[in-house]
């Protein structure tokens, strides 16, 4: 009799554990699933040593490209969520090992928090709201000093999230463009976009919005070069990564006026320390790393993440997966 399929849950699982609908559809279908938050080489061995599919919910203590010999069956990864940037990407493709990932979890919220940043920033809401919780009532103190309609957006990447934030706001009448080198003009002019390059969105772009990944390629991809490019009236918004910015240019670009300013859910340190210059900035809008969140996330994770699993099960390709030159050892429909 053929092995069951086995998933091994290792990393992420918060305090209130798996759901036992999760538990119950994986059963279903005849899987094998184990969990544990494993936070060594040896309980990974332990406990995913003879997984076909190895999976984290968020943050792990133990996949790693040196740790992935252990887990010799592996085939597929599964990192709930967008970013994979804490998964070892390209040891595993070399091992013939899929990476995939949900990011179809998050992409709505994502998306408008991004908008929100920049709605906060142009109506200058929270300097507005910071006034009047101190008792002033001054007009001028929180004068808006920007408009949509006729201005150019730019988007830094044209995945799932990019995409929807140019679907949200086709209504306010403004140009949309965007720098992505894996997606055609074509699949950008569907959607009322120009395809365009990085160094003309940034010179071009009004307000600008990063929705790129975390890659060798991509780190510090807007530094001091990429800021003194930009207006200096431009709004610069990022929900992507943190490190994808210089964030000490961007402090001198804000303080300078380089640009303008600034809407930002991730920083290159995390949690951001309270003595960051950019928290004392009326030019910036700051949240905890949150726009991936809403009143559906956690359901969105689960159900996305147990279907690429049952996906994966009876052989077909997961949905989303980053490593799109991958060998995989599994042959897949």
């Amino acid at each position: 009799m053929a092995e069951a399929f086995k998933v091994a849950l290792v990393g992420g699982v918060g305090n209130d554990g798996v759901p036992d609908w999760v538990r119950d559809a994986i059963a279903n279908e005849g899987i094998t699933f184990v969990d544990r938050n494993c936070k060594s080489r040896e309980e990974l061995a332990e406990l995913g040593g003879d997984a076909d599919v190895i999976w984290v919910f968020g943050d792990h203590e133990c996949l790693y490209a040196e740790n992935l010999d252990v887990i010799p069956r592996c085939g597929a990864i599964i990192r709930s969520g967008s970013g994979t940037d804490n998964v070892p990407v390209k040891a595993a493709t070399e091992r013939g090992i899929i990476v995939a990932n949900t990011p179809e979890a998050i992409s709505d919220s994502v998306a408008e928090h991004a908008i929100g940043l920049l709605f906060s920033i142009m109506r200058m809401v929270t300097v507005q709201d910071k006034n009047l919780r101190r008792g002033v009532w001054d007009r001028f103190l929180g004068w808006p000093r920007w408009h949509m309609r006729g201005h150019t957006l730019g988007l830094i990447g044209f995945g799932n999230i990019a995409r929807l934030v140019a679907r949200k706001l086709s209504g306010f009448e403004m140009n949309i463009i965007s720098s992505d080198p894996f997606v055609s003009p074509e699949t950008m002019a569907a959607l009322g976009v120009k395809s365009v390059s990085l160094d003309e969105l940034l010179t071009t772009s009004d307000f600008v919005s990063i929705h790129s990944p975390l890659l060798e390629s991509t780190y510090h991809l807007i530094g001091e070069g990429e800021l003194r490019m930009m207006k200096q009236s431009a709004i610069l918004i990022n929900t992507a990564r943190g490190p994808l910015v210089d964030e000490a240019a961007l402090i001198r670009a804000l303080q300078e006026g380089w640009i303008a300013a600034a809407g930002l859910d991730v920083f290159e340190q995390e949690p951001i320390p309270s003595d960051n210059p950019l928290l004392s900035m009326d030019n910036v809008v700051a949240t905890p790393h949150i726009a991936g969140y809403n009143d559906m996330f956690y359901e969105n994770f689960w159900r996305l993440s147990v279907d690429t699993v049952i996906d994966l099960s009876r052989g077909r390709w997961p949905r989303s997966y980053v490593n799109r030159d991958v060998k995989p050892r599994w042959e897949l429909t």
